[in-house]
């Protein structure tokens, strides 16, 4: 999968339309199979992973078997498809809104704030009525637009949907992403950006949702940088570097070690796998899912 696949996914997930294939489902495993008797997850960790790096498969199957594994919530998901996991008890972890889903056409350009204000209106009302509480933005690029300007605008056009985001118990986050190898162009693009964001909205409902494999990409110095700025950051995403793959020996963080940094800022929400995995077969892939949380159980 390459790594525009995310902006492609997400644009269908908006629309619904994307499509399951027709490939052996991760169910595989024998229909006895339970959660391994041998791992039990310590509590530390509230676990999760995003959706879209298993649209290979339709979305109740990944429901059936994340719980195979012991946990239950799925980040990124869309209000069309709440029904689903509430089927099988599973949680949202993060929302995205009912509206357009943009990583590039953010709230750092004001001509974006009319479609933006309406569709996050209806989405924090969305995440509320069904019992969730994240909803993910994007500041968007910034096609020549300085980092001042940006700030500014991004501020002016999210306080007037965070009232509603207090009143209604939802977190609105705004996701780190690199401008180096994946998001070209990205404003929110380095934590001291996304913290001043935090500061001058100074809101308990805005926060930020650290990726870190972006942001190891983009400016290193993780553990440090989760240390001093825990308070501004409400979510987390994993994946390997380099590559965005598995988050195991072949790649150069030690998750286990940021994973127990965490624990120690008192950070109660949750961690999300966001890695592609390079497994081949359905098993395979679900594995590296089963192995990227237990090494992330700290």
């Amino acid at each position: 999968m390459k790594n525009s696949n995310r902006r492609e996914a997400l644009k269908k997930m908006a629309t619904g339309s994307i499509a399951v294939a027709a490939a052996p489902l991760l169910s595989s495993f024998t229909k006895n199979e339970k959660v391994e008797e041998e791992f039990r997850f310590k509590g530390n960790i509230n676990h999760s992973v995003c959706q879209w790096t298993y649209n290979h498969i339709s979305l109740e199957e990944l429901c059936k078997d994340v719980k195979k594994i012991g946990f239950a919530a799925i980040d990124l998901i869309a209000p069309k498809d709440f029904p689903m996991l509430k089927k099988y008890g599973i949680y949202s972890s993060m929302c995205y809104h009912a509206g357009k889903v943009s990583l590039t056409d953010g709230w750092s350009h004001t001509e974006n704030h009319a479609w933006l204000i309406k569709d996050f209106t209806e989405g924090i009302s969305l995440v509320a009525d069904a019992g969730y509480k994240n909803l993910i933005c994007f500041s968007g690029s910034r096609k020549g637009m300085d980092d001042e300007t940006g700030l500014k605008n991004c501020a002016d056009g999210l306080k007037q949907i965070l009232s509603l985001a207090e009143k209604k118990g939802v977190t609105v986050m705004m996701e780190l992403l690199n401008s180096k190898v994946d998001h070209k162009d990205y404003m929110c693009d380095k934590t001291p950006w996304g913290v001043e964001l935090c500061k001058r909205i100074s809101s308990p409902n805005f926060k930020l949702l650290y990726d870190i494999y972006h942001m190891q990409i983009d400016e290193g110095d993780v553990i440090r940088t989760i240390q001093n700025n825990n308070q501004y950051i409400g979510h987390y995403h994993t994946a390997g570097v380099p590559g965005r793959h598995e988050i195991n020996e072949t790649q150069e963080l030690y998750y286990p070690a940021i994973m127990d940094a965490i624990v120690k800022t008192g950070f109660k929400d949750y961690v999300a796998q966001e890695f592609m995995s390079i497994g081949k077969t359905n098993e395979e892939k679900f594995k590296a899912l089963k192995d990227a949380v237990r090494r992330c159980d700290v």
